[in-house]
């Protein structure tokens, strides 16, 4: 009886342990895709507006996003060049503050680009409110509504990142900055999201490519600006459970969900970003 006890337990660890490494498994191939993704649209960002900047054509930003440029605006136009140009050095800069290693072997490095990360995360997000508002976006008032909850939430999970940082709980701090990764990363979620719509459905179901509105932008606008992090939190969840259930149906998840990841980012390079530049 005792010896089937012993196999029993021990059976039960290796399945625990198993769904252990399945779901770190899910994450490191969830988290290699979207920062490859975040590279190229980096890459896209510097050399679309940053090239134009550069050049002085700064006419061209406006053949992507409308309003970048305007004539009588030399304000307005200095932040939508700061915000762009802030944006593709977060992307880039991002993913190094949730690197195990990074953090490990550079800590100084760490310190330093961090506290960089979170003064962009508010100057970004300032920025965005002012685009937002003064100058108007592309959405309507939904879109609107959503951008600015976005930036909320950047600046909230900017603040209690930093906040828990200086009070040395590393072990918050470090889920403030998973939280902080996700949401500075809402707008490069929309765009891929968007091509993997496109590229399903090869045509612009859901909403009016004119006025960019439509039930489908907004469900999309909370799928990539707020449900992130509840997918976060549903993480945590997974991986504190003693169970083995949870982590395997959360690594099937996210499994599926890099799949939809990747689809979007292979339609946003070769649909948008490239043939762009």
């Amino acid at each position: 009886m005792s010896i089937q006890k012993e196999t029993l337990m021990e059976t039960k660890i290796k399945n625990e342990i198993r769904s252990i490494k399945v779901l770190d498994f899910s994450v490191l191939v969830w988290f290699v895709t979207v920062v490859l993704g975040q590279m190229i649209f980096a890459y896209y960002i510097l050399f679309l507006y940053g090239k134009a900047g550069l050049q002085g054509n700064f006419e061209h930003w406006n053949a992507v996003t409308p309003h970048g440029h305007l004539a009588n605006d030399v304000l307005g136009n200095v932040i939508f060049g700061m915000h762009v140009m802030l944006a593709a050095i977060i992307t880039i800069g991002g993913p190094l503050q949730i690197i195990p290693n990074v953090r490990n072997w550079l800590p100084t490095f760490h310190r330093i680009s961090g506290r960089v990360y979170v003064t962009a995360a508010f100057v970004i997000s300032m920025a965005g409110f002012y685009l937002t508002w003064v100058r108007g976006s592309v959405g309507g008032i939904e879109g609107a509504i959503f951008i600015s909850i976005n930036g909320l939430i950047i600046m909230t999970c900017a603040f209690f990142a930093i906040r828990y940082a200086l009070a040395k709980k590393f072990d918050i701090h470090y889920r403030w900055a998973l939280r902080l990764f996700l949401a500075m990363s809402g707008v490069y979620f929309f765009r891929v999201g968007m091509m993997f719509w496109l590229a399903i459905h090869q045509a612009p179901v859901g909403f009016d490519p004119e006025t960019f509105r439509g039930p489908f932008l907004v469900v999309l606008y909370m799928v990539t600006y707020v449900l992130p992090l509840a997918f976060l939190e549903l993480y945590f969840r997974a991986k504190r459970s003693q169970k083995k259930y949870p982590k395997w149906a959360y690594s099937l998840f996210l499994f599926v969900l890099t799949g939809g990841v990747a689809v979007g980012i292979f339609s946003a390079t070769f649909g948008m970003w490239l043939p762009r530049l």
